[in-house]
């Protein structure tokens, strides 16, 4: 599956951004998706993630009540809402795809899409 993310952007602190994750292929109900994220000299680092079916999702303690992951199988896109966005939250966001369901680890994933950057400005 080839995954291409979009919905980045210059955004105030406070403000919101959508990022979308289109799939390609008939298979996108089959995998568990997951965003990631990466500051500049930092690791990358899970962000949320959700089951095959969307009816599970999970979230990096530092995104609770404030990101919400989500699908929709007839469009092959996973999106991730981002709302109150703070200064720390500047990365580069990656999807993602696991055969096996979600993970929170960055080995867990099988495909990943090119990356669409964020910056949120104090």
């Amino acid at each position: 599956v080839q995954l291409q993310a979009c919905g980045g952007g210059l955004v105030q602190a406070g403000g919101s951004l959508r990022l979308s994750c289109v799939a390609s292929g008939r298979t996108f109900s089959r995998y568990g998706m997951g965003w990631f994220r990466q500051a500049p000299g930092k690791e990358r680092e899970f962000v949320a993630g959700i089951s095959r079916g969307g009816g599970t999702t999970y979230y990096a303690n530092f995104v609770k009540g404030r990101f919400a992951i989500s699908r929709d199988s007839a469009k092959n896109t996973v999106y991730l809402q981002m709302n109150s966005l703070k200064p720390e939250d500047t990365a580069v966001y990656y999807c993602a795809a696991n055969i096996a369901g979600w993970s929170t680890t960055v080995n867990g994933y099988d495909y990943w899409g090119q990356g669409t950057k964020v910056t949120v400005s104090s």
